[in-house]
């Protein structure tokens, strides 16, 4: 083999490598995506969207916000400023993209949903990052668990957000 041969294949490896981690941020697993707009905000883990004509409620992956609305439960410490969190960073007619893992809906048939604003801000890791969120890894649908759970060690650690205001 030449030098230039191998100079050549050695260049072509590396554009293949770039290019596979210009698509880490999206699940290995999935290729479906899709824009929608915020209808409304449930909770800081549900959410209301319109989404190809349709409404759907979206539950997000990954994140477990401490409850606000549950029927059967009491409001959790730190699930107000969760809410209030998501209700003004994702206001009503806000476009958000939607990246899907392996598993499309919950046992509620809520959409399963990795959401982005459109300045590329991946809000499950946001909720996590600013403490409003534990991480909830529930298989197949895991693509970002090790990152989450190294998110929330760092926020609990940092003791942000539910980390200060609630004992557990």
């Amino acid at each position: 083999m030449s030098r230039e041969f191998k100079r050549k294949i050695t260049y072509l490896v590396a554009l293949i490598l770039l290019a596979s981690c210009a698509n880490a941020q999206q699940p290995s697993g999935s290729t479906d995506s899709a824009t929608a707009t915020v209808l409304k905000v449930i909770d800081g883990d549900t959410i209301v969207l319109k989404l190809q004509n349709r409404t759907e409620t979206v539950r997000l992956l990954g994140v477990d916000t401490p409850e606000t609305v549950h029927p059967n439960e009491p409001i959790e410490c730190f699930g107000p400023e969760a809410s209030a969190f998501s209700k003004a960073t994702l206001k009503t007619g806000a476009v958000v993209k939607l990246v899907r893992d392996v598993e499309p809906r919950d046992r509620f048939q809520r959409l399963l949903v990795y959401l982005y604003l459109l300045d590329g801000t991946f809000f499950n890791q946001l909720l996590i990052e600013q403490g409003f969120a534990r991480t909830l890894s529930i298989e197949p649908n895991t693509a970002f668990a090790a990152q989450f759970a190294s998110l929330e060690s760092s926020a609990r650690d940092r003791r942000v957000g539910l980390w200060h205001a609630c004992e557990r």
